[in-house]
């Protein structure tokens, strides 16, 4: 995989944020410790980890784990710019502390992911143009404080939100200055919207500084739109998996990653109910088949 690429694995397996009824017994250490003997070297923040940084990093280090970044959402299009910040400080300084380098962003004005009664495709939010407007300067402004710190915001494009589609993305990209605004890059996000994620990695490669690897269920996917489901009845039904158990062909996306020298985290991730997929066993699922792409020379 080349010294530049460094691969995590994302929480929310374990324990939802959004619905904490989906993990409720697994606890903190069960997840990081499976994290680790999975074989990644990173995670994400979930809603069970300890916010001091000195407790945090303790538990990290003794399993050999890095904080790769951290989810901050964003209302830059219905909360007061300076409110936004302030928050965001906050996480920023959180995030630096424990030598994370990227800030995962999402604008979370009008989003309707956490509406479990409202129809992901049929009611997704569009932003009108005042709105693009008071999004791109906002986010700017947190750019600008992340790099106070020498790090970077990450903006992830996801199901439910204004930045969704690839016109979305395209809107966001040419709004914004790359020097303050950078991308991650999720394949089960657009793959689930009807996007092509080659043709996103190919077009916005130089600004994208973090991965999220999730793979999607096609049957599943399919009929989240056909019934109009929310995205949280997806997420229970199970449109969501690992890399190596759905619709996705992920050799020729790390070929492009790795043959462009991608240099950054690349976090596995999948939003299931553990009750009915175990989380360990599905992130070990996806690393091996990940160093299985590799093994085989599919990877150059």
């Amino acid at each position: 995989m080349g010294n530049q690429i460094k691969l995590g694995c994302a929480p929310i397996a374990w324990t939802n944020d959004d619905m904490p009824e989906l993990g409720r017994n697994n606890s903190f250490e069960q997840c990081i410790s499976e994290m680790a003997l999975a074989g990644y070297t990173g995670t994400e923040i979930g809603n069970k980890y300890p916010r001091d940084p000195e407790v945090l990093k303790h538990y990290l280090d003794i399993r050999g784990l890095e904080v790769a970044s951290a989810w901050f959402s964003s209302f830059l299009t219905t909360q007061p710019l300076e409110e936004v910040k302030a928050d965001f400080i906050e996480h920023r300084d959180f995030l630096y502390a424990m030598g994370a380098e990227v800030i995962v962003v999402s604008e979370q004005g009008s989003s309707i992911q956490g509406q479990v009664d409202t129809p992901l495709f049929a009611e997704k939010p569009v932003f009108n143009e005042k709105e693009w407007k008071r999004f791109t300067d906002g986010l700017e402004a947190l750019g600008e404080l992340a790099a106070e710190k020498g790090m970077s915001i990450v903006y992830h494009h996801h199901m439910g939100t204004g930045v969704q589609t690839t016109e979305e993305i395209d809107q966001l990209m040419s709004s914004t200055d790359p020097d303050k605004v950078s991308l991650l890059f999720d394949t089960g996000h657009l793959v689930f919207s009807g996007e092509d994620p080659l043709e996103i990695l190919e077009k916005y490669f130089d600004r994208i500084k973090h991965v999220h690897f999730k793979d999607i269920r096609r049957n599943i996917a399919a009929a989240v739109r056909r019934e109009q489901d929310s995205f949280l009845t997806g997420v229970k039904k199970g449109a969501f998996t690992v890399p190596g158990d759905g619709m996705i062909d992920f050799a020729p996306i790390m070929n492009y990653l790795t043959r462009h020298h991608y240099s950054g985290w690349i976090v596995v991730e999948a939003e299931q109910d553990p009750d009915v997929c175990n989380a360990f066993e599905y992130a070990l699922k996806a690393k091996r088949y990940i160093d299985e792409i590799l093994q085989k020379g599919k990877v150059r």
